[in-house]
């Protein structure tokens, strides 16, 4: 797996300290690229003006983490104690959305 277990965030959370029973999973194509942009809602209250700056995985060092694909992010939330559940797609004009509902593993 490219990515480490180890110190990742979600709005200052550590991932492992995310204290809910369901959390969702939320990937989208980045512009002129083939990874995915991946957010995660569990329900937060987010410390930003902007909701999304809540909802992005950060790296150790505070920076957007970059998944290649869907199930590189699932992947990397097993890793981190969640189960899979279920996923489906959302589709606007502009964006094609897929969304993972995963289950923290007690």
């Amino acid at each position: 797996m490219a990515h480490s277990a180890f110190a990742q965030t979600v709005n200052d959370v550590p991932l492992k300290e995310i204290d809910v029973d369901y959390i969702q999973i939320i990937g989208t194509g980045r512009t002129l690229s083939t990874k995915v942009n991946v957010e995660i809602d569990f329900g937060q209250e987010t410390k930003s003006v902007s909701f999304k700056n809540g909802t992005n995985i950060k790296d150790e060092k505070g920076r957007n983490m970059k998944f290649n694909s869907m199930m590189d992010a699932l992947n990397f939330m097993s890793a981190n104690g969640f189960s899979f559940q279920f996923a489906y797609t959302m589709n606007d004009e502009k964006d094609k959305a897929v969304y993972y509902i995963l289950k923290k593993n007690k």
